[in-house]
């Protein structure tokens, strides 16, 4: 059996999404997307018929946005988070984003082929925010491995 590494990022607006300081993420949504899905290691990630995710409520608060997404492997994550352009968005999101009191980005492992729903990925998060991390629900500051192919067989 082989698994995916999923991922749920949250983040509540400065500003709401049609206002002049937040136009700058904004016009980088498409082609940070885009670079996503042509990396290498993409699965998936949630959108709606448009293609974007901004539009997608998760939370009642609707100055919070999310992204959800899943990667082959904890590396190619790693890679197009942290090598790519995506680390000039990482780097201002101060200019966009409330700064957060608890954890705000979650990962887990799911089988391949199945697509979390965003209750799901809620469900990780707020595991991960009142336990810490876990198996079931982790962080980039502890980071567990994906598990074991050949422990079911």
């Amino acid at each position: 059996m082989n698994f995916h590494l999923a991922q749920l990022n949250v983040a509540r607006l400065l500003q709401p999404l049609d206002h002049a300081d937040t136009k700058e993420f904004i016009d980088g949504l498409i082609p940070v997307n885009a670079l996503a899905e042509s990396s290498n290691g993409f699965v998936w990630r949630l959108k709606d018929d448009a293609g974007d995710a901004t539009a997608i409520e998760v939370f009642t608060d609707k100055m919070i946005i999310v992204n959800m997404s899943m990667w082959e492997d904890m590396e190619t994550f790693k890679n197009f988070v942290y090598k790519t352009m995506h680390t000039e968005y990482i780097r201002n999101k101060s200019k966009w984003f409330e700064k957060h009191d608890t954890f705000y980005f979650v990962m887990w492992w799911v089988e391949a082929g199945h697509i979390p729903t965003v209750q799901e990925a809620k469900e990780r998060l707020e595991y991960l925010q009142q336990n810490g991390d876990s198996a079931f629900a982790f962080s980039m500051k502890k980071i567990f491995p994906q598990p074991n192919a050949n422990a079911s067989e």
